[in-house]
């Protein structure tokens, strides 16, 4: 599908200029402890782009997290660096700010990464947003990703978080899982590939 057919499925994606996008696959939580994405990234796209939709964790002010895996999803440990600031804003304008996140970035770290941070657990609260990772069959460079994800966070205030970074490893990433710091979640995420 030409991008041009496709735009409104990755407005705001940035770095996506050219080439198809073809939707690769769609998995929706009901009270699950993770989603994993095990088949599709492959060397057919040099991109892959992951969106998701109105994520709701069942515990209150949880992590939204993401690893990678280089066997198929048998483990999610692969090592990466990376690098986190956040801008929020309270709904009674009480307090706002723009800021280098130092508790949510890794050096070498194989922990999954967090992608947002204390998200309400309210009916109407949840987090949206997109993750691209580049060139992931790659067995000669890292693997680059960055995501932007917006959250409505538990004392009520609009919090944008921006997450880049590397998996620091040349075999090929082939499975990514997301799940939450504690409990279980509900959403949509979808995911695209890129030529």
């Amino acid at each position: 599908m030409p991008l041009g057919a496709n735009k409104a499925a990755i407005m705001g994606v940035a770095g996506v200029s050219t080439g198809d996008v073809v939707l690769l696959s769609s998995q929706t939580a009901s009270n699950s402890a993770s989603i994993s994405f095990t088949s599709g990234i492959t060397s057919t796209y040099g991109e892959y782009i992951f969106k998701f939709y109105d994520v709701n964790p069942a515990t209150d002010a949880v992590e939204f997290q993401f690893q990678g895996s280089i066997d198929a999803g048998s483990n999610y440990n692969v090592t990466m660096t990376t690098t986190v600031f956040r801008t929020h804003h309270r709904e009674d304008d009480g307090e706002s700010g723009l800021g280098y996140e130092t508790g949510m970035d890794q050096a070498q770290g194989t922990s999954f990464q967090n992608l947002s941070s204390d998200t309400g657990n309210d009916a109407d609260s949840s987090i949206v947003g997109t993750l691209q990772l580049f060139n992931p069959s790659s067995t000669t460079y890292v693997k680059h990703f960055d995501a932007t994800m917006q959250t409505h966070e538990y004392q009520s205030q609009s919090r944008e978080d921006f997450i880049a970074g590397y998996f620091n490893t040349t075999d090929n990433i082939d499975a990514i899982q997301f799940k939450m710091s504690s409990g279980n979640f509900d959403g949509t995420i979808k995911m695209w590939g890129v030529k």
